[in-house]
């Protein structure tokens, strides 16, 4: 899937966009993740076995509202028509949009809510044929290919075909920092640019998506 400019670019920026958004979640929920759930299923695990219910009961609402948002996306990219691309990115703008709604209402567990089934939906954009897809808003499996990748390019494969999953993790990364700063600046308004960034992104690829 990373297998042109277009495709490195928008995945790069959809990095970035839930490296930022991550951050975020990640300094408001105090250690969880709103992305991440390998993260938030291993202090699930560990709340468990320290007796912590009430915190391990909160890493599996995160868990199951992030598999529903997935779940979600799948929906959009199985239905009718092509290009669903565009769609998939919308419905993940108005869920952000409606996160930073909610948090100027005083309703910060709604916000919440959006936040991670807005993340749980944009990993559905590169999803082809009702496969996996790409994973967007976490970055092991980049890094997995990275290293996959280095060592078939000193065994003779392409030299630079571990780039593009690098970009993935840098742009995940750069994307924190900046959503860690707006989360000092603004607390949870910073996701309206987040979600101005995401509805930008649906315009783009539909403009671009028969270039």
């Amino acid at each position: 899937m990373l297998d042109s400019r277009r495709n490195i670019l928008l995945a790069c920026a959809l990095s970035a966009l839930a490296g930022y958004v991550d951050g975020i979640g990640f300094l408001h929920l105090g250690g969880l993740f709103v992305s991440f759930m390998s993260g938030n299923s291993t202090r699930m695990g560990v709340s468990l076995a320290e007796g912590h219910w009430q915190s391990a009961l909160e890493a599996l609402g995160l868990i199951v509202l992030f598999v529903i948002g997935a779940a979600a996306g799948s929906l959009i990219v199985l239905g009718r028509g092509v290009n669903r691309q565009p769609w998939v990115l919308l419905a993940e703008a108005v869920l952000l949009a409606a996160a930073a709604l909610a948090y100027a209402f005083n309703q910060s567990n709604v916000a919440v809510a959006a936040i991670v089934l807005a993340m749980g939906l944009e990993n559905a954009v590169f999803q082809i044929h009702g496969g996996a897809g790409l994973g967007l808003t976490y970055v092991t499996g980049a890094l997995v290919k990275v290293g996959q990748l280095l060592a078939a390019a000193l065994t003779g494969g392409g030299r630079f075909a571990w780039a593009p999953n690098l970009l993935l993790w840098a742009a995940l990364v750069m994307g924190s920092l900046c959503g860690a700063l707006a989360y000092h600046w603004i607390n949870l308004a910073a996701i309206w640019f987040a979600a101005a960034a995401a509805l930008a992104l649906s315009a783009i690829v539909a403009v671009t998506v028969h270039r």
